[in-house]
């Protein structure tokens, strides 16, 4: 592995659940790096492991044995407070439903993470009016969510988790609720914005239309990588 651009690392990754009486294998010895402004779609069917790689990589969940590194910096001994502050600074989030705030303006949904982050007003307002062109929706600046359709909130979303800069974006399952042609566009958005601000995206998906247009896709299966 390149440490030297790679966003993320797992070495040797187990982590298991329990339910009940049962202890469930989630992950088995997972090894992965993310390069900074790869696009890579992580695959497979429920239950393989998907989920607990993104709850891993956004410092989420902690692993039972093995190394997370993210942005060069061991994340494993890292106290909650910590892992608050990393997760706020270093990462962006986009979900299935969007989960934006219902209330609020979309730019105040954008602006939302600086203004958690302390920035100044001004620098907010610059930044989230550059994000809003960035992802065409600055004449959708004062409509609230439910006025947006939903390759619109999507785009939201993602002006939403790349307004801080992050270095690293965790998408799940991001097409799942878009029609064909909105995927795309959607798709393209996130590719041409990774890219762009060098932000390394990994997406759980079942999506054949994104994973044909992602820089790299692994399939999972019984929580190890094919």
């Amino acid at each position: 592995m390149n440490s030297t651009t790679s966003v993320v690392e797992l070495h040797g990754i187990f982590k298991t659940y329990r339910l009940g009486a049962h202890v469930i294998p989630a992950l088995q010895g997972v090894d992965l790096s993310v390069q900074r402004g790869e696009l890579l779609a992580l695959t497979g069917p429920s239950g393989s492991g998907k989920s607990t790689i993104l709850n891993l990589c956004g410092l989420i969940d902690t692993p039972d044995a093995g190394d997370i590194v993210l942005d060069g910096r061991h994340v494993n001994g890292l106290d909650e407070v910590q892992r608050t502050l990393l997760r706020r600074d270093a990462l962006g989030f986009v979900f299935q439903n969007f989960n934006l705030v219902p209330v609020m303006t979309v730019a105040e949904n954008v602006d939302y993470p600086l203004f958690l982050a302390g920035i100044g007003t001004a620098e907010r307002k610059e930044r989230v009016a550059a994000q809003l062109e960035a992802v065409g929706l600055q004449d959708h600046a004062h409509h609230r969510p439910d006025a947006l359709s939903g390759g619109q909130r999507q785009r939201v979303a993602i002006a939403r988790a790349l307004i801080k800069r992050p270095r690293l974006v965790i998408a799940d399952e991001p097409t799942a609720s878009l029609d064909s042609h909105t995927a795309d566009q959607v798709l393209d958005l996130m590719r041409e914005r990774g890219h762009a601000e060098g932000a390394a995206f990994v997406i759980a998906t079942h999506d054949s239309r994104l994973t044909s247009r992602c820089d790299r896709v692994l399939a999972l299966l019984d929580g190890k990588l094919l």
